[in-house]
């Protein structure tokens, strides 16, 4: 009873003080430190309709230690992973961060178009601009943080 409460409480909260914000921060005590992740600018891309697939981006910047991007879930995907775009043999080539994302300590590590991003795969239905996803990002050492992010058409909304 309590788990949903912690969850709903917030969103809530969000809810009530109008535009939810793209970003958020988290923090929590680890063997006597404060570690935590900040989340900026966070928003997905719009999809046309039969999309199967969509790409959400934001800057992530570890606080009180190194720490990592292990996971990402929602009810909007079949299955999401943190990708990163690489070259091989002159070809751009994504795929999945099997380890997660590294993030080093008070440096910041941005997922934009083109780059390492999350990518929502077996979309439930499009990603309409206007709306917005909810995401839990799950971290190695900070807490877990769940979001309401935009969607749009481009990075500027």
């Amino acid at each position: 009873m309590i788990r949903p409460l912690l969850i709903a409480l917030p969103l809530a909260v969000l809810a009530a003080c109008g535009e939810p914000s793209s970003s958020a921060k988290v923090t929590k005590t680890v063997d006597g430190d404060s570690v935590g992740v900040e989340v900026t600018d966070a928003w997905c891309r719009a999809t046309p309709n039969g999309a199967r697939a969509g790409a959400c981006y934001a800057t992530l910047r570890a606080t009180g230690r190194d720490d990592r991007l292990v996971g990402v879930a929602t009810t909007a995907a079949e299955t999401v992973q943190v990708h990163e775009m690489r070259t091989e043999g002159g070809i751009m080539r994504m795929g999945e961060m099997a380890g997660g994302l590294p993030l080093p300590e008070d440096a910041e590590v941005t997922l934009a178009p083109g780059g390492t991003h999350v990518m929502l795969m077996g979309l439930t239905g499009p990603l309409v601009a206007g709306e917005r996803v909810t995401l839990t990002l799950d971290f190695d050492q900070a807490t877990d943080v769940t979001m309401e992010i935009p969607i749009r058409t481009t990075a500027e909304g």
